[in-house]
This record gives C-alpha cells, sequence and structure tokens, in this order.
C-alpha cells in the first residue's frame, strides 16, 4: 500500500480538484474526499475503490447505513455522512432538473419580487437564461448603492461564460419603492449592453423592483402589478 504522503501532492484529489476543476475527478478521489480518511492498512484512495466494487455508481442512492457500515473501515458517522451528501447531491440535481422560464419582463418580475421588493439595501441580482429561456442561474454581483464601480460588467460577463448564457436579465431594487431609473441608472445600462454585446451576450431587459411596480428598460415604462 502506497501511503499518501508518499504520494505526489499534484495527484492527490483536493489538489487535483483546485488545479484542476471538479470535473477531472474520478468517482473514486470524488468519494475519498467525502472519505477524508481511510483505515488501518488502508489509504482513502484504496478504501474509496474498495467502496465502488462493492456498489455501482448507481447503487449508492438507495444504500442503506448498515450496507455502508458493512465495508470494513465505515462506522456509522462515516455512513452517515455518505449518505447526507448523496442526499444534498440529489437535492442540487432535483433543483436545477426544474428551471424556471422567463419570457418577458412580467415573468422576470415576478420571479424576483418577493426577493428584492422589501430590500433595505439596492441589491443588483443578475439572471442567466439557456436558449430555451430557463434560468440557469442566478448571482447578486453587489448590495448597495448602484455606481459604475458596483454594476461590475466584468464580473457579469464571467457568470455568463461559466454557465453558458448568452442572455442575461439584469435587476436592481429601489428601497423608496419608486422604480424609476436614475440618470445613472440610464448611463449604466447603456454602457452594460455596449460591453455586453462585445461578448454575443445579449441583456433582455434591466428591471428596477418597486413597491407594486417596476421599470423595464426593454418597454421603457413603469409598469404596474395588480394581484
Amino acid at each position: 500500500m502506497i501511503k499518501l504522503k508518499e504520494m505526489p501532492v499534484n495527484n492527490l484529489p483536493r489538489e487535483r480538484l483546485l488545479k484542476d476543476g471538479k470535473e477531472s475527478l474520478a468517482d473514486y478521489e470524488v468519494l475519498a474526499i467525502i472519505l477524508r480518511t481511510g483505515i488501518k492498512g488502508k489509504n482513502v484512495l484504496d478504501l474509496s475503490k474498495e467502496m465502488l466494487t462493492k456498489f455501482q455508481l448507481n447503487e449508492f442512492s438507495n444504500l442503506t447505513i448498515n450496507e455502508l457500515m458493512e465495508i470494513k473501515g465505515i462506522k456509522e458517522a462515516k455512513a452517515i455522512e455518505i449518505l447526507a451528501a448523496i442526499e444534498f447531491g440529489k437535492r442540487v440535481s432535483n433543483y436545477i432538473s426544474v428551471r424556471t422560464i422567463i419570457k418577458n419582463n412580467k415573468e422576470a418580475y415576478l420571479y424576483l419580487k418577493n426577493k428584492m421588493e422589501d430590500l433595505e439595501e439596492e441589491h443588483l441580482i443578475c439572471l442567466y437564461l439557456n436558449i430555451k429561456s430557463e434560468v440557469v442561474y442566478e448571482k447578486t454581483i453587489s448590495i448597495g448603492s448602484i455606481n459604475d464601480t458596483s454594476f461590475d460588467i466584468n464580473k457579469i460577463i464571467k457568470y455568463a461564460l461559466k454557465n453558458s448564457s448568452n442572455h442575461i436579465i439584469i435587476s436592481h431594487n429601489h428601497p423608496t419603492g419608486d422604480p424609476l431609473p436614475s440618470n445613472n441608472d440610464i448611463i449604466i445600462t447603456h454602457k452594460a449592453i455596449d460591453l455586453l454585446n462585445k461578448f454575443d451576450i445579449k441583456l433582455i431587459d434591466h428591471i428596477i423592483i418597486g413597491k407594486n411596480k417596476y421599470y423595464s428598460f426593454n418597454k421603457q415604462k413603469i409598469l404596474y402589478y395588480k394581484n
């Protein structure tokens, strides 16, 4: 058995994840990170390989604590951690599989209304959409008064590229409840459109959330919400 400390550091799962990304890891390396430690006479990588030999990957979602504890070195606490990690992964997967579709400014407003309407500070949030108009990612870009610094276009572009999204909706709230854009809002929005176009990213709309009303830069007017 090769001890982990005898292996090149760059070959260890945690270091490889940091250097090459999570997608570069083999199944047993991902499991090794969850397990963290091996047992006497068996390092964590070998223990992970043994588990994946005993159980197929698609069997893990239905394993019980007792079944996991059949493997030497897997005690109850470790079995619980493994099942919790599996359950968390399932929940993330289920969340991603049911995506919100936003096809117009009203749907965008309704998606954001409850999140932003009563905030006491201005929040700048960006929604990233795929070609089906599904929200694939949501990111709070900044908190505080919206200006050139907080309206970080490079940050917005970074997450668009990371999520393969070339359609985005930008939104911020006005704590006063009045969604009428300021001159600064108008200037920054036009600047954002120009910079995003250089990366073939289309700004579908910039929506300002007020109290039961919102401003759509696409429509260039305030729109009112009625229950």
